[in-house]
């Protein structure tokens, strides 16, 4: 019998890594309300949500660590970011689940924020081009997914400009690289420090022993328990049968 081969129309061809996950398309459709919302106030958003190290001190405007992520420069700006986290994001949600996902996303962009602010209050000349400037875009986040998705399926393949394939432990590498570069450089209107930022959080969360600092406290005060309880009924090696002053007690 002679065996049948598939025809064209028996090939099917997938974008992207499928469906919308639940935080994915959340944080997507937030990210887009925002975006139009600036289309008729543009610098009241931004005033209000982007995040601006000298508000965040003279106004206590500490909501700005958070809401800057969801404010968009441009058409092309939002674009590419959304893109990478339908890329990215998908995946690592259906890895990690919504919750623990959702978490890890807001810790790299919270992150990459105070980057901004600690570099914004060091007593140099070069801190004024951080605290007073408005940052705004969900870059470090991203950033930090892409950490995140080089460290679980480092040798899966980027195609960079949709024709250079790039395995993406050495995409992500490249992409701090350059970020580092450009940020010595200065001046180019990218917050490439927010991105080295986001980079550094996501690893730090992922190695870091996920910075569970509070479980790290409960496991110290636990072995702390244990040893002075201890104390309390101390064990001495035994002697002989009759030598009962020596037995344990």
């Amino acid at each position: 019998m002679r065996g049948r081969y598939p025809s064209l129309s028996d090939v099917s061809y997938s974008f992207g890594p499928g469906k919308l996950t639940p935080a994915v398309k959340a944080i997507m459709i937030a990210n887009v309300a925002v975006f139009v919302l600036t289309f008729f106030a543009r610098n009241d958003i931004i005033r209000l949500l982007g995040l601006k190290p000298a508000a965040l001190f003279s106004d206590f405007a500490i909501w700005q660590l958070v809401t800057y992520m969801f404010v968009h420069a441009s058409v092309s700006h939002i674009f590419f970011n959304m893109l990478t986290l339908w890329f990215v994001g998908v995946e690592l949600e259906r890895t990690w689940g919504t919750r623990y996902f959702t978490k890890y996303y807001f810790a790299c962009g919270i992150g990459a924020g105070l980057t901004q602010v600690f570099l914004g209050i060091l007593p140099f000349a070069f801190a004024n081009q951080f605290f007073n400037p408005s940052t705004v875009g969900a870059s470090g986040a991203i950033f930090g997914l892409l950490m995140a998705f080089a460290l679980y399926f480092p040798t899966r393949t980027f195609l960079v400009f949709f024709v250079f394939p790039v395995q993406a432990r050495y995409f992500v590498m490249i992409l701090g690289a350059m970020s580092l570069l450009f940020s010595l450089g200065g001046g180019s209107g990218i917050a490439h420090t927010a991105h080295l930022g986001g980079l550094l959080s996501g690893y730090l969360y992922l190695k870091g022993k996920r910075l569970n600092v509070i479980s790290e406290i409960q496991y110290r005060y636990l072995k702390w328990r244990i040893n002075r309880m201890r104390k309390k009924f101390d064990v001495y090696s035994g002697g002989r049968r009759d030598d009962y002053d020596r037995r344990v007690h």
